[in-house]
């Protein structure tokens, strides 16, 4: 089968760009032709490029275009969508409508039903715009602070909403878990469409090895306001506990200021040094105060062995099961979190079961092996649903040959 990925990378790698390299990855390794439709923030620089990109937004004769030569030269079976925000926009589907191939579009975050992503306003989750109108979002400046910015988002949803652009040029949806999918239906998203889907890991630098003796705490993620490291470090201040957090963002200068002596701030590490903090902590927190897709910090933690303290809120909840897989304490508070990372120091025998039991987890729902035929089913569905039967078959004799 050949596969055409669409998707725009941001400025700032993260789990989204992952998921794609993983998920060609897997296809090509399954003998299937992969190729990438790309486009990049980077090119974004300056007031007029910003406002420009704004303006076109909700559709691109440009990038429309682009894609539709690329379709007449490649003729793909299926395209694969990622992230169409905000270069390739959502024009990218009559491109593929009007060439007669089928359209999958992976839900990482929420932009269809919310102008921020995260269904999140002032550290707290909002759904004023999953049923109501997207304009809403202008009055709370809901992207990057600015109201002209939330307009040219907002803009962007309503136009396809009353365009039916999800119900008529998207074949499947992927939604990252039973969560995430109720609320694009609230949203309404076509129930029918959406196919659930985890992330899933791809095991290296060593998993496999006998975990070390294990200690502390980690956090491994964006450093946002919006993934709860305010909580975090009012948890750590009365915790005599070692916390090490990885990663990069704009809270970065504040919490090397900021952070207690028991908290070493890491900053960015690469895919190996990750590897070796999770094989050191005890534990993985996920502070989290917004509605989370599938973080792959998850996965991967799970695949090590780590079991996770997740704020009870959204998919967190579901992908982690309290007092199995790890603990759940209450999103934003801070004592509560406290309290949860010392019952869970003081148990070590609980941690060790919860890490074997996160283990086991990952081996049934988030390998390559547990994902491919997922994959491919949605990819038959939205073959069959685009009116290309003959595709779908042949797609059908490659599940059941085990291509």
């Amino acid at each position: 089968m050949k596969v055409l990925f669409a998707h725009n990378a941001y400025r700032q790698p993260g789990g989204e760009d992952a998921v794609v390299a993983a998920e060609r990855a897997l296809l090509a390794e399954h003998g299937h032709t992969v190729s990438l439709h790309a486009a990049s923030n980077d090119g974004i620089a300056g007031l007029p490029a910003r406002i420009e990109a704004a303006i076109r937004a909700p559709h691109s004769t440009t990038a429309c275009d682009a894609l539709a030569r690329r379709l007449a030269d490649e003729r793909p079976d299926v395209v694969h969508v990622h992230n169409f925000f905000p270069l390739l926009t959502p024009s990218l589907y009559d491109a593929c409508r009007a060439a007669g191939v089928a359209v999958v579009q992976t839900l990482h975050n929420y932009r269809l039903i919310c102008p921020a992503a995260t269904l999140t306003r002032a550290g707290k989750p909002c759904e004023l715009c999953v049923r109501g109108s997207a304009y809403q979002s202008v009055l709370y400046r809901c992207y990057r602070g600015s109201r002209l910015g939330t307009f040219a988002v907002a803009r962007m949803v309503e136009r396809h909403r009353k365009r039916g652009t999800w119900h008529d040029r998207v074949d499947r949806f992927i939604a990252l878990t039973r969560f995430a999918k109720r609320k694009f239906v609230e949203g309404r998203i076509p129930a029918a469409k959406i196919a659930v889907k985890p992330n899933f890991f791809v095991e290296r630098h060593g998993d496999g090895a006998p975990p070390a003796q294990r200690k502390g705490a980690l956090f491994v993620g964006r450093l946002s306001e919006e993934k709860g490291l305010g909580t975090l470090i009012e948890a750590w201040r009365g915790i005599d506990l070692p916390l090490r957090i990885a990663g990069d963002g704009p809270l970065l200068d504040t919490l090397r200021a900021t952070a207690p002596p028991s908290v070493s701030v890491l900053g960015p590490l690469g895919s190996a040094e990750v590897a070796a903090e999770m094989r050191r902590a005890a534990f993985l927190v996920l502070p989290s105060q917004c509605y989370e897709g599938f973080p792959m910090v998850v996965a991967e933690a799970f695949g090590r062995g780590l079991p996770v303290i997740a704020s009870r809120l959204g998919s967190l909840a579901e992908i982690v099961e309290d007092g199995v897989t790890g603990l759940h304490f209450t999103a934003g508070d801070g004592a509560d979190l406290a309290a949860t990372a010392r019952r869970a120091a003081a148990d070590a025998d609980a941690i060790a079961r919860m890490g074997a039991a996160a283990r086991a987890r990952y081996e049934e729902r988030y390998t390559a092996d547990a994902n491919y035929p997922m994959l491919l089913a949605i990819y038959e569905q939205a073959i069959a649903a685009a009116g290309a039967p003959e595709g779908a078959a042949a797609v059908a004799a490659e599940v059941a040959a085990g291509a």
